[in-house]
């Protein structure tokens, strides 16, 4: 299944701007395409320009020029800590960033590498470099990588606020100001506009490698249970390679296209971007149509909008979060320790943006 050449060029600003720069091979590498596809991608997105380009080296603008590496030596510097390679969450740091510089602060980036415990050392530098405040969005692959980052977090001795992750109530980190998207309310957009046009029966399939995933398939089933027009439902890993937290029954990492089959679906919502749109193609190679066979919801709506079938998608409030996010810690920072109100727990609804991936079934009036 090709790639779309939007959905690639996008995978490859995201690679770049996750590290700052990168190699043009080890992008090709990455991507498992050409050399010379990447030099073509690369030099149309520098005409843009979203990259600078070097010999045989690809570099971010934005990291360039306006996100330094290292705090700045004035104390006025806020840590800003995301994974690597998260287009998601990048999204979020570029709301975050427009409050933060508004106030006069200085970012120090930090881009955590793909293993367990990596925000830790990161952080440690930050204040050891001076930072004065902490924004984080740990990956947090597994429950246990999640709890691992507890104790830690929870001394900290500086105002942090977490992006997009929710404490789990009663841990040592309840207590910590977090903003996050209500990724249930996303899920019962989805569910609902897919009832709306008359389906029944729903596959989700979501990744489970992110606390994000996992509260999407809590969501899924729990809503799915609940709502008296949806007549059946099931759920499967939406890539094998998606889930840490296994082992998983054989329906659970089924194909797609046999258990729509199976339960009988004629409609499915799909996590996240990607995914969904490799999925599609999948379905289309097995012979499912969409939406004229399957309507598709995908979740997360970062370049939902660029399949060859634009896909339908709810959208968390990314670029808010940040936003969000900076401004609860920037109030944190102007007041005395101990001062500036309660622990805030903040939650954003999720909207929804119908395309041309869902479809009223036959004889069902909208």
């Amino acid at each position: 299944m090709r790639e779309p050449v939007e959905l690639r060029r996008q995978r490859i600003l995201a690679a770049v701007e996750s590290r700052g720069s990168a190699r043009v091979s080890d992008l090709a590498a990455e991507l498992q395409v050409s050399v010379v596809t990447v030099r073509r991608d690369v030099e149309e997105l520098a005409q843009e320009g979203r990259l600078r380009r070097g010999h045989g080296v690809v570099r971010s603008a934005l990291a360039a020029q306006d996100l330094p590496a290292a705090p700045a030596p004035d104390g006025d510097a806020v840590a800003v800590v995301v994974p690597e390679r998260h287009t998601y969450l990048y999204e979020s740091l570029h709301g975050a960033r427009s409050v933060l510089e508004a106030a006069g602060k200085r970012i120090a980036l930090h881009i955590a590498p793909q293993v367990a415990g990596a925000e830790r050392p990161l952080v440690e530098r930050a204040l050891a470099d001076g930072a004065t405040g902490l924004l984080l969005a740990p990956r947090w692959r597994t429950r246990a990588d999640e709890e691992g980052d507890y104790g830690w977090l929870a001394a900290l001795d500086v105002p942090a606020v977490l992006m997009e992750r929710r404490p789990r109530p009663g841990s040592a980190l309840h207590a910590m100001d977090s903003v996050c998207s209500d990724h249930a309310y996303g899920v019962h957009l989805a569910v609902q506009h897919l009832v709306g046009l008359g389906h029944r029966r729903i596959v989700f399939a979501t990744r489970d490698d992110s606390p994000t995933a996992r509260t999407l398939r809590s969501a899924c089933a729990r809503i799915a249970d609940a709502h008296p027009l949806v007549e059946e439902w099931a759920w499967t890993l939406c890539a094998p390679e998606a889930g840490q937290d296994g082992p998983y029954t054989a329906q659970e990492t089924a194909d797609l296209s046999a258990l729509l089959r199976k339960v009988g679906a004629t409609a499915a919502v799909l996590h996240g971007d990607v995914d969904a749109l490799m999925l599609v193609q999948q379905l289309a190679d097995n012979g499912v149509r969409v939406p004229g066979d399957c309507s598709v919801v995908a979740y997360d709506d970062v370049v939902a909008g660029l399949g060859t079938t634009p896909l339908t998608a709810v959208a968390p409030p990314k670029a808010e979060v940040g936003r969000a996010a900076a401004e609860l810690l920037l109030r944190r920072l102007d007041t005395p320790r101990g001062g500036g109100g309660p622990v805030r727990r903040t939650e954003l609804l999720p909207t929804l943006s119908v395309r041309g991936s869902t479809r009223a079934r036959a004889g069902v009036t909208e």
